[in-house]
C-alpha cells in the first residue's frame, strides 16, 4: 500500500500508521498539532516555584518543551503513542504490590524498571514505524523521543487522545490505566489531529492521599522535591532527612499513586517481552543488592533504566531502605551489612549509612 503524503491521504495514512504500531507492541496512537502556547504559563509556573527540584535541565528549556518546531524545525504534526509495560500480572496485582511495600527487608524497584530500559525498546520501535511511513510516502523529516528531550510529553499524549492527564499528573486512559511509557515522532508532514478525551477522575482524591511523601501538593500539581522517584533516581547527592522515614523499601522510583488509581484495574499486560521482571530486581533482601559490588551492579542492569543512577546511588537508596527496615525491627544481618559500608569512599554513601545506623 502506497501513499503521496498529502493532506487528502493523510487519513488512510494514520489508520495504516495505527496497524503497524499494533504489529511493533504499541497500544495506542494519536496525533497532536505543534501549538502548546496554552501550556506554557503551566509550565512557566512549575519551574518557578521550584517543583523541578534539582532538574536544571528542566529550567535551562523553560518554556522551549512547549514550543516543538523550534526543537526541530519543520514539524508540523507530532504522531504520539503509548505502549503497556506492565508483565503478566496476577489477579489483584494492586493488592499484591502494596503487600510487599509491608515487608521491609524487601527493596521494591518500581514496576517500569523491572525490565529491560524502555528508552531503548522505545526509541527503536519508534525508528522502525517511522522507516515504514517512509517506505510508503517517501523520505519525509522525523525525529523519534521517549522522555529523551525538551518534550511536554503528557501534554501531547492528553490533546492527541491517549487518555487524560489525571491527578497525579500521569495521562490515565480507561481502558489501560497508566501503567504505560509514551513517545513521539516529530513529522514535517500535516495530519489530522486526533481529538482529546475527557477527564475522568471526578473527585477521586486516592493519589493525593496516598502519596507517602505528600508530593502531589494538589490535583494536577507534582513537587518534585518531594517526589520518591525524583528522589532515588533523579536527585543526585544527599536526600532530605525529614524524607528519608517516608521511602520505606523504595528503592528505586514509586508506584503507589498508580497502585491506588481505580482505573488500574484496567492496566493491560504488555504486547512486547521486553518488560518482563528480571528475577535480579524482583523480590530481593535489601541485604543482597547492597551486597552487590560496582561489578555486580553494572552486570545486573545491564540494559535497564537503573544503570544509569550508578552504583554510588543505588547504595544511598538502599542504605535508607535498611535504615527503615531497622527503625521497625532490629535485624543483624542488616545492621552488619550496613556496617560493612560505613567507609565506603563515597561521602554520600557513608552519610546515609551512617544515618541508617543510627549515628
Amino acid at each position: 500500500m502506497a501513499f503521496n503524503g498529502s493532506q487528502s491521504e493523510s487519513p488512510s495514512l494514520v489508520a495504516q500508521v495505527r496497524t503497524w504500531a499494533r504489529e511493533l507492541g504499541f497500544s495506542q496512537i494519536g496525533v497532536a498539532g505543534v501549538d502548546l502556547s496554552s501550556a506554557e504559563p503551566g509550565l512557566a509556573a512549575w519551574i518557578g516555584n521550584g517543583f523541578h527540584g534539582s532538574m536544571a535541565y528542566m529550567e535551562s528549556h523553560g518554556v522551549r518543551r512547549a514550543r516543538p518546531a523550534e526543537l526541530v524545525p519543520g514539524t508540523t504534526s507530532i504522531i504520539t503513542a503509548r505502549m503497556d509495560y506492565l508483565g503478566a500480572t496476577p489477579e489483584g496485582w494492586q493488592a499484591i504490590e502494596f503487600d510487599r511495600l509491608q515487608r521491609p527487608e524487601e527493596g521494591i524497584v518500581s514496576l517500569y524498571a523491572r525490565g529491560r530500559d524502555y528508552h531503548k525498546v522505545l526509541r527503536s520501535r519508534l525508528q522502525k514505524l517511522a522507516d515504514r511511513i517512509a517506505a510508503a510516502v517517501g523520505p519525509f523529516g522525523h525525529r523519534v523521543f521517549t522522555d529523551s528531550a525538551p518534550v511536554l510529553e503528557v501534554e501531547l499524549a492528553a490533546r492527541s487522545g491517549q487518555g487524560w492527564r489525571g491527578r497525579h499528573t500521569l495521562v490515565l486512559n480507561r481502558e489501560g490505566g497508566s501503567m504505560f511509557f509514551l513517545g513521539e515522532i516529530f513529522v514535517d508532514m500535516a495530519l489530522p489531529e486526533t481529538e482529546p478525551v475527557a477527564d475522568h477522575c471526578g473527585t477521586c482524591s486516592a493519589c493525593l492521599d496516598v502519596c507517602p511523601t505528600g508530593a502531589i501538593v494538589a490535583p494536577y500539581r507534582l513537587d518534585a522535591r518531594r517526589c520518591i522517584s525524583y528522589l532515588t533516581i533523579e536527585h543526585h547527592g544527599s536526600i532530605p532527612v525529614e524524607l528519608r522515614p517516608l521511602m520505606g523499601n523504595r528503592i528505586y522510583g514509586c508506584d503507589d499513586c498508580q497502585l491506588v488509581c481505580p482505573w488500574n484495574k484496567f492496566a493491560q499486560p504488555a504486547l512486547v517481552p521486553d518488560f518482563a521482571p528480571r528475577d535480579a530486581l524482583f523480590g530481593q533482601p535489601l541485604v543482597a543488592l547492597f551486597a552487590w559490588s560496582e561489578e555486580d551492579f553494572l552486570r545486573n542492569t545491564e540494559g535497564s533504566p537503573i544503570r544509569r543512577i550508578g552504583h554510588a546511588r543505588w547504595l544511598r537508596n538502599i542504605a535508607v531502605a535498611m535504615g527503615n527496615a531497622l527503625a521497625k525491627r532490629e535485624d543483624a544481618e542488616v545492621r552488619a551489612a550496613l556496617q560493612a559500608r560505613m567507609e565506603h569512599p563515597d561521602p554520600v554513601v557513608r552519610e546515609h549509612v551512617a544515618w541508617a545506623l543510627g549515628g
